[in-house]
């Protein structure tokens, strides 16, 4: 237990200072609750650095159990800690975007009330991810899966007197429940055909998955079982069609929107997959589902993004279409790339929602990009930072985003050349999106920080024009017009912080990710893709200069340069809008998911639990069973208190009767 220490410190700083802060907060006073709070995510953040250390350069790595939690049957349910390469890398990410949202919630949250509450929430939800990152087992992972999940609940209904708010976090937690169940099932497979939920046992006993199929099917065990866990990463990293649920989180406070979007809780599924790489590379149907799913999200719930008003909106559009990024390098065999564009993504994403946030603050709570504007030269350390996020995002080289999406692009030419199942659709889907992402990521740049300064013209009607889906603000909207101005060092300090490596991270990790020297003995990359990357990988300046040779950067430049000409011609982009009014309506209502989940799914699961309610329970529960047998008990009795009648010659005549019997038995007996 003591050689666990570093790790176990990793994992319990955030949650002691999380209970500390929940229980204690009001007696302490916000300045040491939110002290406390930083302070465990600090430690857990230093001691991840020294994890990557002594994985990454003094190849030190540990896979064992700390305790036995439960034992069934034969079966041993334990609590264990696997620390190798891709455990490192995801230590290190999420402890540093954690802990610049905790130094970032000091200014943003300064006048909120529930303070205390939010810091105990986001050092819990932190404690729950490292779990879920550290586990070596199927239960610890479900473990901090659901912890996530819950936590991430409270979150997003963090303003418990807003119905937007309740209903969001209402939204986000049933959809992940759908996942939720696939993933349970998945390992309930796992269990049912290895009997042993530990990682690398199970990893030794695929061969016992590929060789099964489903009793009466034909169906192969290692699929059902591989999608049954996507299933649960498509709740839990919103992909399609169980990503509906991510936009509206948007009505929690900025910090944890950074926080769930950029290097937690979305980013979960992927790193699941790419954990059980061993098993997902036995199924190329599997593959192919992750492919599909990726690619829709990648671009089709991408260009949702063009036509968000909602700063915060167009940045979580942003974030599905990233996140499909991430699924197709997954489907395509490619589990280095997708962790380095998880890693890539974490903090370029982590950077724009906390510019976004620092935006708000300076519009006074106002959401709504048409009502802002020349923002630039007054914030201008909010809009360098914020372009460099935008920069990462697109692909410009030599940004973070443009090496990790580049491998993507790669990655999926390859995938189709060699006949992967949905190569073709994969290739289509990441090419076209960086078009898309170009328009969205500089749309939401011209808006805000150049042009008129429309923030001026703002009256208090203006602000009761909002639509729906507009006017999700972390606090009520303040009806005139503001003067923005920078905002306080706790806010712009991790944004200067995460800019940072949103411009560099991409080149230094470049040749570790893709060569796959980082992420070795960790993840099992398919071997097509191994073998050309292998002839495939130069230098990072290399890439660079590659880059302007081909198609995917023109791509980039060519999205940012419709944005500018929309952005200069509002009168033209208008009359486009009235010209191609159908499909706006369309993307409007987001391809209308959401009508079909609220006026479809929802009634016909109300009305399949109400049939449940009304037959299986009232009736065949309560009504045969609980009631029934009561109501046979006391029939009985009535039958039986008829024989008690107190008179002494009914009973001398049961005696002689019964005597008869029983000597006419006693004979048959005998005689027989």
């Amino acid at each position: 237990m003591v050689g666990n220490s570093l790790y176990l410190t990793i994992i319990l700083a955030p949650l002691i200072s999380s209970i500390i802060v929940g229980l204690f907060g009001f007696a302490i006073g916000k300045r040491a609750s939110h002290s406390l709070a930083i302070l465990g995510v600090f430690i857990s953040t230093v001691c991840s650095y020294i994890v990557l250390y002594k994985v990454q350069v003094l190849n030190l790595s540990y896979n064992g159990p700390l305790y036995t939690w439960l034992q069934v049957g034969g079966q041993t349910f334990s609590v264990g800690l696997l620390v190798d390469s891709l455990t490192s890398i995801m230590l290190v990410v999420v402890s540093s975007v954690s802990l610049m949202v905790h130094i970032y919630t000091i200014g943003y949250m300064a006048h909120e009330e529930g303070y205390q509450r939010f810091f105990s929430y986001i050092s819990l939800f932190t404690f729950m991810m490292f779990m879920l990152v550290l586990s070596n087992n199927f239960v610890q992972l479900f473990f901090g899966w659901e912890g996530v999940g819950l936590v991430s609940y409270l979150l997003i209904g963090f303003y418990i007197k807003r119905e937007t708010a309740i209903f969001a976090n209402l939204k986000a937690f049933l959809v992940n429940r759908i996942g939720d169940l696939g993933f349970l099932l998945g390992i309930a497979m796992v269990l049912a055909y290895t009997g042993t939920l530990n990682y690398s046992e199970v990893f030794t006993q695929l061969p016992v998955l590929l060789n099964s199929t489903l009793p009466g099917t034909s169906w192969n065990v290692m699929t059902v079982t591989c999608i049954l866990l996507f299933i649960g990463a498509m709740g839990k990293s919103a992909q399609f069609p169980l990503h509906v649920w991510l936009p509206d989180s948007m009505e929690g406070p900025t910090p944890i929107s950074a926080l769930i979007h950029a290097a937690t809780m979305v980013t979960a599924g992927i790193f699941m997959v790419a954990r059980l790489s061993p098993m997902y590379n036995l199924s190329p149907t599997a593959l192919g589902v992750i492919i599909v799913a990726g690619g829709i999200n990648c671009l089709f719930l991408g260009v949702l993004g063009i036509i968000q008003n909602d700063i915060k909106r167009v940045v979580a559009y942003s974030t599905l279409s990233q996140l499909g990024y991430m699924a197709v390098a997954l489907g395509c065999g490619a589990y280095s790339v997708a962790i380095f564009h998880l890693m890539t993504h974490a903090f370029f994403k982590g950077l724009l929602f906390l510019a976004a946030g620092s935006v708000i603050i300076a519009m006074h709570h106002e959401q709504d990009m048409r009502k802002m504007g020349g923002l630039a030269k007054y914030m201008p350390i909010t809009y360098i930072t914020m372009l460099i996020g935008s920069l990462a995002l697109a692909g410009i080289p030599p940004f973070a985003g443009f090496f990790s999406k580049d491998m993507i692009l790669e990655s999926a030419k390859v995938a189709f050349e060699n006949g992967v199942p949905g190569g073709w659709f994969a290739v289509f889907t990441v090419y076209a999106s960086i078009i898309v992402t170009g328009i969205y990521s500089f749309r939401l740049i011209f808006m805000t920080f150049h042009g008129e300064e429309r923030f001026r013209h703002v009256s208090h009607d203006d602000n009761h024009s909002h639509d729906t889906h507009a006017n999700s603000h972390d606090s009520h909207s303040h009806h005139h017009a503001v003067e923005p101005k920078e905002s306080p060092w706790v806010v712009t300090l991790p944004l200067v912080l995460m800019a940072i490596p949103s411009a560099i991270i991409g080149y230094l990790g470049y040749n570790g990710f893709v060569s796959d020297s980082i992420l070795a003995n960790s993840v099992t990359n398919i071997n097509w893709y191994v073998e050309h990357i292998q002839n495939e990988v130069g230098t990072p300046l290399h890439m660079i200069l590659e880059a302007f040779t081909e198609l995917p950067v023109y791509l980039a430049f060519g999205g940012i340069v419709i944005a500018f000409i929309a952005h200069k011609n509002p009168i033209k982009t208008a009359n486009f809008v009235k010209a191609i009014n159908p499909i706006y309506i369309v993307l409007e209502r987001k391809f209308y998911m959401d009508d079909l989940y609220i006026n479809f799914f929802a009634p016909v699961a109300r009305g399949i639990g109400r049939f449940l309610w009304d037959i299986g329970d009232m009736v065949i529960i309560d009504g045969l069973i609980v009631n029934g047998s009561a109501k046979v008990v006391g029939w009985y009795s009535r039958v039986l208190r008829k024989v008690q009648s107190g008179y002494v010659n009914s009973y001398a005549t049961f005696m002689v009767l019964g005597v008869i019997l029983l000597l006419t038995f006693c004979t048959k007996l005998i005689f027989n």
